[in-house]
């Protein structure tokens, strides 16, 4: 803001007390009378009411809003006192706002809003002010300007050019409304200043307020003086440290630093490292070695250097190429998961022949949690005689954790793969990313994106790390990555990576994992080795069914935990403990059962059948229900279901109306009833097209009023021609529909291939039927009468004939 030099040349009236003017609302700025103040306008509103003071008379009311984030603000979110403004000079800018000059002419209170569309007009009242000086305001216009020029020496904000014009004003109300426009107040304060009327208060007002200023900039200039009188106090410590350097170099001792920097060279010189990082290296030490050790790179170029020491370039271990060893080993740590360890069988027979010509394998183990993948990676370190490291990436949301830092940041590191790396001492270790399918991305880049450089066969070779900036061979490191779900993976980290499933474990593998590794490692961590109780079988098959319901064996292992600890307090406190946990003991030990042995429905019934999900736990079944209520016809879908699960509801519900015939419905029945869809367990999220037939099989049941079997499962997607196409996660959905009692399971006939992945026993305990058609899938499902049979064969004839 600026007194102005004269007053804008237009012909105006303020002799009216009261008037209706067009409103501008202005942010985190107060205009002052008599003061030429420029102004932004962009808001749509504000531009109008701008273009219509310019239409009329050129005059507007500016008020300050109370909240500057309020985008519309009403009556209540403006200040009382506003300035009556002349608009001077306008120009447009690019971005569509306008740039305008403003010059206040008086203060004004604002009555009422008399107009908000399109543009704010309100009703203000002219406030008037006594001129007249006396020698009360004389003396107090002194004191101001004597406080004003302080300020003005001290603030570098405000130019000296603004105290020559505060002399030359005569006015007490002017001189009040000159300094508060220029000087850094809050907005507070200086609408203080606008709301009194009286030049003599307003004048004790900023008096007061200059006064609190004068403090706060005062004692900054003291606190700058200090900081200037350290910064001499380091410049002739600096002076000192090098005269005493030369000093000690006559007398040909060695400082601290240069016994460091003979330490590095001699590491440097031991080190085994590639030509183009000791050149790097070499260059460092010599910038260190011309520094002073007060400067403030040398830690910096000092912590470099050690990194560059430390890790391994060069160093390997050596493999373990004997595969009835290797293979000894992983079966001894790890039971089934026969495609991993055939993987690793196969990496030792083509290391056997082509030796340092083959490429490492990025391995990517894909399954439930508690199969075994992250101690799978631990075993296969183990059996190849390689070093382990492993970083979790579940939650990163940074580059840098990746690619490390530049050094340019205070306190700048390498990334996790490197920082992994120097721990592992060689440059072959067994590197396992746990979690890759839990990594995100925000505005600090993404780290999965990051990754495809260290994953990538023909690129991992000169890996490049943000703070090393050197490349770093990789290229020998077997990464393997662990991931629960394989979507969530980005198509381009997806594709370097060979995929190894683990699907979930049946029962009669849970009780050979428990016999051989879970009971014998808990009884040894809980102090039972010399008197180990024994777990019968119906024992560990009522924990796995009636107390954990899962794809592996994490909970098991954490149930059989819990009865060790029971039995050792008893020993604890002198008591006997059984030799043998039995079934009926396990209601002692823990609790009441948490799940059913069969979670499948208890009966057949009409409007609900059972579909199959594939989860991060493996698989479960998943009911749905079908409810019909007298209404318009209108579907209302429940649980959760997203986008493409109701695309495939309303694809089930086409089908059905389209066939409606052949299953006896009426079309009156999709006119007079509402449909209400639900699958439960609400608060879960649901999606994917593989519960198509199923949602078609409970329609089918609650219109035609036929029974479902309870005891079948299906999953299958459906088109609106009542084919069945196929679906993912077969092997996940079988073991789940196993695990859950049922006795048959309907699948889309395309993914019969997929059922070599399916264990042989569970295949001979479950009937598997294969469909292509809805049709089959009704007649496997559905409990049909035999007067609703005839009804419907006669209705097929009519629809023959009509054919």
């Amino acid at each position: 803001m600026m007194p102005p030099e004269k007053d804008f040349d237009l012909d105006l009236d303020f002799d009216e007390q009261e008037v209706e003017l067009p409103l501008l609302p202005v942010r985190d700025t107060v205009v002052f009378p008599r003061m030429l103040t420029p102004l932004f306008v962009g808001r749509e509103r504000s531009i109008q009411a701008l273009d219509a003071a310019l239409n009329e008379n050129q005059q507007l009311v500016v008020v300050t809003q109370r909240d500057p984030d309020q985008e519309d603000p009403e009556f209540e979110d403006l200040y009382q006192f506003g300035t009556e403004v002349v608009v001077g000079r306008m120009l447009k800018m690019p971005d569509g706002s306008n740039n305008i000059l403003v010059q206040g002419h008086r203060r004004v209170e604002l009555l009422e809003m008399v107009q908000e569309e399109p543009y704010p007009v309100v009703r203000v009242r002219r406030l008037s002010e006594d001129s007249e000086q006396s020698l009360s305001s004389d003396a107090l216009m002194r004191a101001v300007l004597a406080l004003f020029e302080k300020c003005v020496h001290l603030n570098r904000n405000v130019p000296d050019d603004a105290y020559i014009a505060a002399m030359n004003i005569d006015d007490p109300g002017w001189l009040a409304d000159m300094i508060a426009s220029v000087m850094d107040f809050d907005i507070e304060q200086r609408q203080q200043i606008l709301d009194t009327a009286d030049p003599t208060t307003r004048l004790q007002r900023l008096s007061i307020i200059l006064a609190q200023e004068l403090d706060v900039l005062e004692l900054e200039s003291k606190i700058q003086d200090q900081v200037q009188q350290e910064v001499d106090k380091g410049q002739r410590e600096y002076f000192l440290r090098e005269q005493m350097r030369v000093i000690q170099g006559e007398l040909g001792e060695l400082d601290l630093q240069s016994s460091d920097i003979n330490e590095l060279r001699e590491k440097l010189a031991q080190a085994k490292l590639p030509d183009e990082v000791r050149a790097k290296a070499e260059k460092e030490l010599a910038r260190l070695a011309m520094m002073s050790p007060a400067a403030p790179e040398v830690g910096i170029i000092r912590t470099y250097l050690d990194w560059i020491i430390d890790l391994p370039w060069v160093d390997a271990t050596k493999d373990s190429t004997n595969m009835a060893q290797v293979a000894n080993v992983l079966n001894n740590n790890h039971f089934g998961i026969p495609k991993a360890k055939e993987r690793i069988l196969e990496h030792i027979a083509v290391l056997q022949r082509a030796g340092d010509k083959m490429r490492s394998p990025i391995l990517c183990f894909v399954g439930p949690p508690g199969t075994g993948k992250t101690s799978l990676g631990r075993s296969i370190a183990e059996a190849l005689g390689r070093k382990f490291v492993r970083i979790s990436l579940g939650g990163i949301r940074d580059e840098a954790e990746i690619r490390g830092h530049r050094r340019t940041y205070i306190g700048a590191l390498p990334g996790r793969i490197i920082q992994s790396m120097r721990r592992a001492g060689s440059v072959n270790p067994v590197f396992m990313l746990d979690e890759i399918d839990k990594v995100g991305a925000d505005f600090r880049g993404d780290p999965s994106a990051a990754l495809l450089e260290a994953l990538d066969p023909e690129q991992n070779n000169s890996f490049s790390d943000h703070y090393l900036e050197l490349p770093y061979d990789l290229s020998k490191v077997m990464f393997i990555t662990t991931a629960n779900l394989l979507y969530p993976i980005p198509p381009a980290l997806r594709d370097r990576m060979e995929v190894i499933e683990f699907s979930g474990y049946i029962e009669e593998e849970k009780l050979s994992i428990a016999r051989q590794f879970l009971i014998p490692r808990q009884i040894e961590e809980h102090g039972l080795s010399d008197v180990p109780p024994k777990f019968a079988d119906s024992a560990l098959q009522g924990i796995i069914r009636e107390y954990t319901y899962e794809a592996g064996v994490r909970n098991l292992e954490r149930e059989i935990g819990r009865i060790c600890r029971k039995l050792t307090r008893r020993l604890a406190e002198g008591k006997r403990i059984p030799r043998t946990v039995t079934r009926q003991s396990l209601a002692k030990y823990l609790g009441p059962p948490q799940f059913t042995e069969q979670k499948l429905l208890e009966q057949d019934e009409v409007g609900i059948a059972t579909g199959i999900a594939y989860t991060e736990a493996g698989g479960d079944i998943m009911p749905i229900e079908v409810a019909l209520m007298p209404g318009k016809g209108q579907l209302t879908l429940t649980g959760q279901l997203g986008e493409v699960m109701q695309e495939s509801v309303q694809a089930a519900l086409s089908f059905i109306r389209a066939h409606a015939a052949d299953y006896g419905i009426k079309d009156e029945a999709f006119e007079n009833n509402d449909i209400h869809l639900h699958v439960p367990e609400g608060a879960i999220p649901k999606d994917g097209p593989s519960a198509g037939i199923t949602t078609a099989t409970a329609l089918v049941s609650a219109f035609s009023g036929y029974k479902v079997r309870h005891t079948v499962a299906m999953t299958g997607e459906i088109t609106l021609r009542g084919k069945v196409l196929p679906i993912g996660g077969l092997k996940e959905k079988i073991l789940a529909a196993h695990r859950a009692g049922i006795l048959t399971v309907i699948i889309p006939a395309k993914n019969e291939k997929d059922l070599v992945d399916v264990p042989k026993k569970v295949r001979r305990e479950l009937e598997i039927i294969l469909v292509d058609t809805m049709q089959q899938v009704l007649d496997a499902a559905l409990i049909v009468t035999k007067q609703k049979r005839k009804t419907r064969r006669k209705s097929e004839k009519l629809s023959t004939k009509n054919e």
